[in-house]
């Protein structure tokens, strides 16, 4: 029985949810025919040309990084990343990215690392929302346009609230104005108070769609000047967000615990750096796969010893070790994503078994090759 790539985006997007994702980001699939089937799956940090070459026919290549993350206006064949989509869509083979998506998931990127690491994860080091920013529209409405308002608002993607739509709440009340000169009331007349009997409605909507919501309403609303309420609801945490906290077996010093880095991920020419008192016990580690410097105050109110990520800058990293005593230990990017591929393949292979092959690529993607001691 042959597996379609949609079955394998849905199981994708159940782990790692599209809302998830940063707003600047790229996630998704790249390139391929949902309704085709796939043969294999080949799981990646990087799609780079020796991983797409390493893609057989009629195959998913699933990477963490975008390919086409920033502005692209073409992918003509000449070019590199064009070249790469025409060599997977030639041999009917498909590209999806999860990016900062897989990173806030639970598991995600970071889960992996610290499994690699043999950390008890604890919690998430920023603990934000799930990436989706909410507003909360209350809209004031005479009885008999009740239902055109709403229905108009709920056509513009408000009232959502997971697998429900048509979400909202209603409440009946009485609605007072005076029109001036040069208003033109629906209901009343200029230079007198009135009184009107109204519905306060309140619905839910992602914070992205406010000029849809608006004027969605403004356009079925009976009043010149409709009287409404938007506010942006603080989010909550939750059990996804990037970055993780956890513990060790046992705790160990600086000096044993980056030991136990370099054996536990894939060797590099950058390697692992430290930035500690190497005698300091360490038994509670914050960790972010990828660039983590933006992280550096979430790791001091973590309370844990160290923190590792990867791509630390000189600046960050001195201003930071200056005023805190949590230590630093700095990893290649590539190395601290890697783990995530492997959590990636046995999603797959728990969902899908034998009917769909799924392997790591073993090639290594870490863009640097020459170094000195």
């Amino acid at each position: 029985m042959s597996v379609r790539l949609a079955d394998v985006i849905d199981v994708l997007d159940a782990a790692y949810p599209p809302s998830l994702a940063q707003e600047w980001d790229s996630v998704g699939l790249v390139c391929g025919d949902p309704d085709e089937p796939v043969d294999s799956v080949v799981v990646a940090v990087d799609a780079t040309p020796a991983v797409v070459a390493d893609v057989p026919k009629r195959s998913l290549l699933l990477a963490h990084h975008p390919l086409l993350l920033r502005g692209v206006d073409t992918v003509s064949a000449d070019t590199p990343k064009g070249r790469l989509l025409h060599r997977l869509i030639r041999w009917g083979s498909a590209l999806f990215t999860a990016h900062t998506n897989a990173d806030a998931a639970a598991p995600g990127v970071s889960d992996a690392l610290a499994e690699a690491l043999g950390l008890v994860v604890e919690g998430v080091l920023d603990r934000e929302s799930d990436g989706r920013r909410l507003d909360k529209w209350v809209l004031f409405v005479p009885d008999g346009a009740a239902d055109a308002v709403r229905d108009a608002v709920f056509a513009a993607g408000a009232g959502r609230i997971g697998d429900y739509s048509h979400c909202c709440w209603t409440v009946e009340g009485t609605g007072q104005f005076l029109p001036h000169d040069g208003a033109s009331p629906a209901i009343g007349a200029v230079g007198e108070v009135e009184r009107v009997a109204e519905r306060r409605i309140e619905v839910i909507a992602p914070a992205g769609l406010r000029t849809e919501v608006l004027a969605a309403m403004r356009a079925a609303h009976p009043y010149e000047e409709p009287a409404f309420d938007v506010v942006a609801l603080a989010p909550l945490p939750t059990g996804t967000g990037i970055g993780r906290v956890g513990a060790l077996p046992q705790p160990q010093p600086l000096s044993a615990f980056v030991a136990r880095v370099a054996a536990a991920l894939p060797a590099t020419t950058w390697g692992v750096r430290a930035a500690g008192d190497p005698d300091a016990l360490v038994s509670r580690v914050a960790v972010c796969g990828g660039a983590g410097d933006s992280l550096l105050d979430a790791a001091d109110a973590a309370g844990v010893q160290a923190y590792l990520t990867a791509d630390l800058r000189h600046h960050p990293a001195d201003e930071h070790r200056r005023a805190s005593d949590v230590a630093l230990v700095d990893v290649a990017h590539w190395a601290s994503e890697q783990p995530w591929c492997g959590q990636a393949a046995a999603l797959l292979e728990r969902h899908f078994g034998t009917a769909l092959p799924v392997r790591v690529s073993s090639i290594r993607t870490d863009p640097w090759n020459i170094g000195e001691q």
